[in-house]
């Protein structure tokens, strides 16, 4: 198992170099935030437009099957699985009431073709509005995640970080520590990969001793991933020591005294025509896509 690669947290695709990779990262962190916020009150049509919107972004992108695969499978699973769910799921108002007047014996005929139930199997019914409530969890579900792992494939993380401090250079005025909040975000965003490597070689040090999990039992297994939880937390302490360390021998006093300018950001006319879909895409959404 290779944590590195199946799960999508802080995961970074170096080659090849795509189109989304140059795209200057505030306009791509726009295209996020823009992608987070738009399902808000939105129909399930826009919904489902932003899903197919985002497959249509991968395939232009031309980014490998091979680096999407696990994670795509994963995710698609579980959005089906929440939208099964949800489906099947009492909606809150497919309540039977006790009529009132006996029932008469002419039938009254339905004006429209209307059904609020639109599926029953057994016990199990799939209303109009336990499929729009599932339509809106699955699709929102799958949003948020895909959204942002597309952002983190193809941004660096210090592009990230470069882009967040000139947003939020104008908070300096009131003496916001903005340097240093994005140097936290640096450092973060490169831990990340250091934690998972410590889960990977942990996991793999246990399967290589070929532990009969069945005759140690419950109390003995919990005490021996106990273990494992301590000397995880230690790994990573010493990772963070050593970090902060190599920033002291490099003479690393504050952020504002010992600041690196990793990526120098101007605008292209790709960033412009990117910002012109933008205006466009929120367009739509105000036209189209409001509930």
């Amino acid at each position: 198992m290779d944590l590195l690669r199946s799960l999508p947290i802080g995961l970074y695709l170096e080659k090849p170099l795509t189109w989304l990779h140059r795209l200057d990262p505030r306009v791509k962190l726009a295209w996020l935030m823009s992608l987070i916020l738009s399902p808000l009150l939105a129909n399930p049509y826009w919904r489902i437009f932003l899903v197919l919107f985002l497959f249509l972004i991968t395939i232009l992108a031309l980014i490998p099957w091979r680096v999407q695969k696990k994670q795509m499978s994963w995710l698609l699973f579980f959005s089906c699985l929440i939208l099964i769910m949800t489906s099947f799921a009492p909606d809150g108002f497919n309540i039977s009431y006790q009529p009132r007047l006996p029932s008469s014996d002419i039938s009254i005929s339905q004006p429209t073709d209307y059904q609020y139930i639109i599926y029953q199997l057994g016990n199990f019914k799939v209303t109009r509005r336990s499929l729009d409530l599932a339509i809106r969890v699955s699709t929102l579900f799958f949003t948020l995640i895909y959204s942002s792992n597309l952002y983190l494939l193809t941004t660096a993380p210090e592009q990230i970080t470069a882009g967040i401090e000139e947003l939020l250079s104008p908070l300096r005025k009131f003496k916001l520590p903005v340097t240093e909040v994005v140097l936290t975000l640096t450092l973060a965003l490169r831990f990340i990969p250091l934690v998972l490597e410590e889960i990977q070689n942990l996991i793999r040090s246990i399967s290589t001793r070929a532990i009969n999990w069945k005759k140690l039992g419950i109390k003995k297994s919990l005490q021996i991933w106990l273990i494992v939880a301590e000397r995880l937390l230690e790994n990573i302490l010493l990772r963070a020591e050593q970090i902060a360390i190599a920033m002291e021998i490099r003479g690393f006093t504050s952020p504002n005294k010992h600041q690196v300018q990793w990526h120098q950001l101007k605008l292209n006319i790709y960033d412009f025509l990117a910002l012109l879909f933008l205006f466009l895409f929120w367009f739509g959404r105000i036209t189209i896509g409001n509930n």
